[in-house]
């Protein structure tokens, strides 16, 4: 696995970099060699926020943790991402989108109960008019909603706007 570190508003140190790499040999069993890991390390006052995403033949993980202690911080995002990793190893098996792994040493995370459906309980229809970005930002608003579906007038595209963490707004768009 080929692991990236970056980080924001701090510097990150040798022996932390050596830690990561240790726990993310964790993962190695669930990915091809190829698989790309990206960690972000943020420190924000007293908090410390490491967020670790593993992208590998088109599938992608996350997991952000935040901690007084940025090791404590990747511990708990390793620990959920193994249990996001054994939750849905099944599912990516069935559909070919992942090795098949020996969940040796993880029976602790697969004797958890897992639901093996996808349960929809809503369906929502409804019609896409042409509009501009700020126009889907303040009609997301308006509907106290998290995102907002809509077609970018800009390029005829169905995008999604959304409300990041931070108070500002993300767009998501196809790649054409």
């Amino acid at each position: 696995m080929n692991i990236t570190i970056s980080s924001r508003k701090t510097t990150v140190k040798d022996s932390f970099r050596d830690w990561a790499e240790k726990k993310l040999k964790k993962l190695d069993r669930f990915f091809e060699e190829d698989a790309q890991a990206a960690i972000v390390v943020t420190n924000e006052r007293e908090r410390e926020t490491v967020e670790v995403t593993v992208q590998s033949r088109g599938m992608i993980f996350r997991a952000e943790k935040t901690s007084a202690d940025r090791l404590d911080s990747l511990d708990a995002v390793v620990e959920s991402l193994i249990k996001q990793i054994v939750k849905n190893k099944n599912k990516l098996e069935k559909k070919g989108k992942t090795k098949a792994a020996t969940l040796e040493g993880f029976e602790e995370y697969a004797a958890e109960p897992h639901d093996d459906e996808y349960h929809v309980v809503k369906t929502k229809a409804f019609d896409l008019k042409p509009m501009s970005v700020d126009e889907a930002i303040l009609q997301m608003n308006m509907l106290d909603h998290q995102f907002y579906m809509f077609q970018n007038d800009a390029n005829d595209l169905v995008c999604i706007v959304y409300k990041r963490n931070d108070g500002d707004y993300g767009l998501l768009e196809p790649r054409t």
